[in-house]
């Protein structure tokens, strides 16, 4: 008969709940492609314009900011369990909302439940991760979570364009509200394992689930400002970096795709890498993050150059997602070394909505060079604004170190 040790029951213990957790995490970011993946067919079906499908990710991005930095509060207050199953039957809504749409309005509503399921997942995961895994453990969770986000992205086009291939558009959004329904009901019937405490409610203490305490620590608007300018440059290479690389290097559409692809691969496998980073250097998170922002900035720059051929500027770019994924495990240790005790959804919900804020204005920014013709300096400008974001993170560690000290 087989013992299990206090460690090998400690370490199935923290599997579950980082599987669970990992798991719930890449259903968020597969739903932040299921509109924009059937675009051309809701220009086929309805004769939108591409501005006004535009303007669906924005009201998607405007509701998840708000609702990110809002969602935190209720973790807190209720924990982050109800705050979970919440968003994944928005999520689930949102997609049978999408299904049934019969005009823009339809569309719009499932944009705004979409935003709703969206914003919570941040402050409901590292809640759950912060409480309920060993610390030592933290790096690979942190590990874990970022790789499975990317793995997300990564299925949603081939769920959905394979679906709507087979049958149609609207059969792709019920097997998705499927999907979200079915990581639903694991969560239930594992529901102990991501059981969390919720925060003191007493009025006179400054980290209760209801404060606005926490706003005052400037430590934590540096890390929002971190992560508004980090996502502006991911941003970029979302919205932007298909139409570059055929415009500076002639390259086929299919090419570029499958560039970005292997960025969001690479990140992936940056994170898997960056786990072990974190756990081996997690005193010097903020020192790793900036190393790797640094590095990713260098390649950004260097692919927007025009010094390179097609081959090796795509080659960069898939790169460029390796170093900044390497960093993710150490960035998520950055903001729990900067969180107070007691405020953990509240904080991870103000800022991690930083990259909603990034999300929605780099496109407007940028998209302005795109415009004018500035293909190169459009990379160019993102690698300056990912520089920023290495000031930022240093100042992170040295006000989170502040404030450990006082």
């Amino acid at each position: 008969m087989t013992t299990i040790t206090q460690t090998d029951a400690s370490w199935q213990d923290d599997a579950t709940v980082i599987g669970l957790v990992s798991l719930a995490h890449a259903s968020s970011h597969f739903s932040h492609l299921l509109l924009p993946l059937m675009f051309p067919k809701f220009i086929e079906a309805f004769g939108f314009s591409y501005s006004e499908l535009g303007l669906l990710m924005s009201v998607f991005f405007v509701v998840s900011g708000v609702g990110q930095a809002s969602a935190g509060f209720l973790v807190d207050r209720l924990g982050a369990r109800p705050v979970m199953y919440f968003a994944l039957a928005a999520l689930a809504s949102a997609c049978m909302a999408a299904s049934f749409a019969q005009s823009y309005g339809g569309l719009m509503v499932a944009a705004a439940l979409f935003g709703v399921g969206n914003a919570s997942f941040h402050p409901v995961d590292f809640t759950i991760l912060n409480q309920r895994v060993s610390p030592p453990r933290l790096g690979y969770a942190f590990s874990a979570h970022g790789l499975t986000g990317n793995l997300g992205w990564a299925v949603a086009p081939l769920f959905m364009v394979g679906i709507s291939s087979l049958y149609d558009w609207r059969t792709a959004y019920v097997a998705a509200a499927c999907v979200f329904l079915g990581i639903l009901a694991l969560l239930v019937w594992k529901s102990d394992a991501i059981l969390t405490h919720v925060a003191d409610r007493k009025a006179n203490d400054p980290h209760a689930a209801h404060s606005l305490a926490f706003l005052k620590i400037p430590v934590v608007w540096w890390c929002f400002a971190f992560f508004f300018l980090s996502t502006m440059t991911l941003a970029i290479v979302q919205t932007f970096s298909v139409s570059i690389l055929q415009a500076m290097h002639h390259v086929s559409f299919e090419a570029a795709t499958l560039t970005l692809t292997a960025y969001m691969l690479c990140a992936a496998a940056g994170m898997f890498l960056g786990g072990f980073v974190a756990a081996r250097w997690p005193s010097h998170s903020d020192r790793v993050v900036a190393t790797c922002m640094t590095v990713a900035a260098i390649f950004m720059a260097l692919c927007g150059s025009g010094w390179f051929n097609g081959t090796l500027a795509m080659v960069i770019l898939a790169a460029t997602g390796l170093a900044i994924g390497v960093g993710g495990p150490s960035r998520d240790m950055m903001i729990k070394k900067a969180t107070p005790k007691g405020a953990t959804g509240r904080v991870y919900g103000m800022v991690y909505s930083g990259l909603d804020v990034g999300f929605a204005t780099s496109p407007l920014v940028f998209g302005v060079f795109m415009d004018r013709g500035w293909y190169g300096l459009t990379l160019v400008g993102g690698a300056c604004v990912m520089l920023l974001s290495v000031l930022v993170a240093l100042g992170v560690g040295k006000r989170s170190q502040l404030v450990k000290n006082s």
